[in-house]
């Protein structure tokens, strides 16, 4: 048993890489007071039509935010900062995600779904690697000792599905026991207030938020 968390999240989203970072501490928190919480990373593509092959990521950024992405860019880049995070815009290279996502469902799998999504985040927004490519996800997956059989690729599409389904428009979301909802990177101490009210609390209606929306990123992709 135990506190049960999804998190959808996508992992070229800063915001996803921030509120991943900020909720593994208060879940750590949790943990280590005696609670028992069990975390499954969900996928979301905040750009599906995104090429394998990638490209850099300020000029894709630039086409769809114009002139602010500077400003946008100094903003999260110093909030990562405050979490610890090099976040570095100037390395990071736009590529679909997809791939990326069926090896932290295999990874899950083996029970290392969420250090896959971590070093995957990290790959994307500080070592500069392209989490589209074949063989970067191969090294990736074999650095975090994740074995990837290839298979996955189905129940990802079914889980992006049901993100849809359950009305997700931005992430991250953390969606606690099917039906309590925190959205955005909130600051640890939100996540550690909302897993122990979480876990006191029964038969409520699904996606019933339990904090103010936090900063995230939505289908119109990444306003950073």
């Amino acid at each position: 048993m135990g506190v049960k968390v999804e998190i959808f999240s996508d992992i070229v989203c800063p915001w996803c890489y921030i509120g991943h970072t900020r909720f593994a501490r208060a879940a750590e928190a949790f943990r280590a007071k005696g609670g028992v919480i069990d975390v499954t990373m969900r996928p979301y593509q905040l750009n599906p039509d995104a090429p394998a092959e990638g490209e850099p990521l300020i000029p894709a950024l630039e086409r769809k935010f114009g002139a602010n992405v500077p400003q946008m860019v100094t903003r999260v880049t110093a909030t990562g900062a405050e979490d610890g995070l090099d976040i570095r815009f100037d390395r990071a290279v736009s590529a679909n995600t997809f791939e990326a996502h069926r090896l932290v469902d295999v990874a899950a799998a083996q029970g290392l779904g969420e250090e896959m999504a971590g070093r995957l985040f990290r790959a994307h927004f500080t070592d500069g690697l392209n989490v589209g490519d074949p063989g970067v996800l191969a090294k990736l997956a074999a650095e975090t000792g994740v074995r990837d059989t290839g298979e996955g690729a189905g129940g990802v599409r079914e889980q992006i599905a049901r993100a849809a389904q359950l009305g997700i428009t931005g992430v991250p979301l953390f969606l606690f026991e099917g039906q309590f909802a925190v959205s955005g990177a909130q600051p640890v101490d939100t996540f550690r207030v909302a897993i122990d009210e979480v876990a006191a609390r029964t038969g409520q209606t699904p996606i019933t938020p339990l904090t103010p929306p936090g900063d995230g990123c939505d289908d119109g992709y990444c306003a950073v």
